[in-house]
């Protein structure tokens, strides 16, 4: 199970509203004042990501949470991503350059090979994403600060 904790921003009818902040392996590093890696990081747009999670227990906006993904459904994520456009770019740029013998033709293989893929790669993204193995779960719940909780109960 893959691992990694994350802030609620809402919940709703059992529904929870997701913030996670991508983590770097950057941060314990003693080079990382002068790594490559770690100045890509800070260039980089804001790494938060938003999700919608099932929660049967209330949750508070601020209150953390761990979330969890098998590392099955990641890897077959993954490589139906990465995977399926090169090989249809590999593929189409092959199966044109055999035909046609010019490079001209194996780069535009290429190019429809590669976009052909991403296409598929995202109508089968799109099919699988509800299937319940491809969905995060909660494995625990935080307790709510003190001042959330604090608040909770003044209303």
């Amino acid at each position: 199970m893959i691992k990694e904790w994350a802030t609620v921003i809402s919940w709703q009818q059992g529904i929870a509203q997701l913030r996670c902040e991508q983590s770097s392996g950057c941060g314990s590093c003693h080079s990382r004042s002068s790594c490559g890696t770690s100045i890509l990081n800070k260039m980089g747009a804001d790494s938060s990501h938003q999700l919608r999670v099932e929660s049967k227990h209330p949750l508070v906006p601020g209150q953390r949470v761990e979330v969890g993904i098998t590392e099955s459904s990641l890897i077959r994520s993954a490589l139906l991503v990465y995977m399926l456009p090169l090989v249809g770019l590999i593929g189409c740029a092959s199966i044109l350059q055999g035909l046609f013998h010019t490079d001209i033709a194996a780069a535009l293989g290429g190019l429809l090979g590669g976009a052909g893929g991403m296409l598929l790669a995202r109508f089968l993204a799109q099919r699988i994403g509800n299937q319940i193995e491809y969905q995060p779960v909660i494995l625990q719940i935080a307790l709510p600060p003190a001042s959330l909780s604090f608040r909770r109960e003044k209303e």
